[in-house]
């Protein structure tokens, strides 16, 4: 007999579209679900830096506690905005074919400053991982703080006397709010899962395990794997400066990744190719290639900045 899966998912416009998103997929299998929007502690305190705040979890604790309650069913995310370790009796169960992977900067007028080796422009961003690798590559620009939804940091921007600030693209695209005036970071790898979209379940709930499985991207499920294996790997949360994009082509896995200081003044990379057969060490390996090349000085520095 069937039963109503309801659907925890944060109250912004961007969580709303991704909580749709799952709803729809559920019913077009022949499922009935509602969503339950739960308000996160990252939606409530937009002032103090994440990295202040112990980002690891801040946008999904509150599901996490409604799904363990029982409050709700499934719980849908970015899946880069969770912890590498779910909690005890949590498991993921549907990560949804990709969105775009990129960042954007959104400009003020315009990108020449961008060629101008002695300007100093304002860039704000509230990501760990965005300010590094643009201090890395502008290390002469002020980076500021920029908390809130998508549209709420859109408004700042058009508020204050910044040149610009970063956000990713499945963002803004997902819920039609990229400004014309925006341009890829071609240069600037992503965050482990961006532009992955995850929906978990209760360990011992068959049913919403079952309702899962069929809306699971099998060749998402692996890259974002992988990545999340290389972020784990490496120091295992979101307030750090890793980078990790894996792609599928050709039967093979192509992965690269990224450790920076917090600074920008350090900047190690490393990238491999592996058989879609033995792909499934390639983050925990490219790991312990970044730490054995100094990767280990720079995390011990991030963890001592704590």
């Amino acid at each position: 007999m069937s039963k109503e899966i309801k659907i925890g998912t944060r109250e912004s416009q961007l969580a709303l579209w991704q909580a749709n998103k799952v709803k729809d997929l559920l019913e077009a299998q022949g499922y009935t679900a509602v969503l339950v929007p739960i308000k996160s502690e990252g939606d409530i305190d937009l002032v103090t830096p994440l990295y202040e705040i112990g980002v690891q979890g801040i946008f999904t604790k509150s599901l996490d506690i409604a799904l363990l309650n029982g409050k709700i069913d499934i719980a849908v995310h970015s899946l880069k905005d969770v912890p590498t370790q779910l909690p005890t009796g949590i498991i993921q169960g549907a990560v949804l074919e990709r969105g775009p992977v990129k960042d954007l900067l959104v400009y003020k007028t315009d990108t020449a400053f961008l060629e101008q080796p002695d300007y100093i422009a304002n860039i704000a961003t509230s990501s760990v991982r965005r300010k590094a690798q643009w201090l890395h590559k502008f290390p002469l620009h002020q980076l500021h703080n920029l908390r809130g939804n998508v549209n709420t940091r859109l408004q700042k921007l058009a508020n204050e006397n910044w040149d610009g600030a970063i956000f990713a693209a499945a963002g803004l695209e997902r819920i039609n709010v990229r400004p014309a005036t925006s341009v890829e970071l071609d240069w600037m790898l992503p965050a482990p899962a961006q532009g992955a979209v995850v929906s978990v379940c209760r360990e011992n709930d068959d049913y919403c395990r079952q309702a899962l499985e069929a809306l699971n991207d099998i060749p998402t499920a692996l890259c974002t794997r992988i990545e999340r294996d290389f972020l784990r790997a490496l120091m295992g949360g979101c307030t750090t400066p890793i980078s990790a994009h894996a792609t599928i082509k050709d039967g093979k896995v192509h992965f690269n990744g990224e450790l920076c200081s917090l600074n920008g003044d350090k900047l190690l990379k490393t990238a491999a190719i592996s058989p879609l057969e033995t792909a499934a060490e390639i983050g925990n390996n490219a790991a312990k290639t970044i730490l054995q090349n100094g990767g280990d000085e720079i995390v011990a520095q991030i963890k001592n900045a704590r």
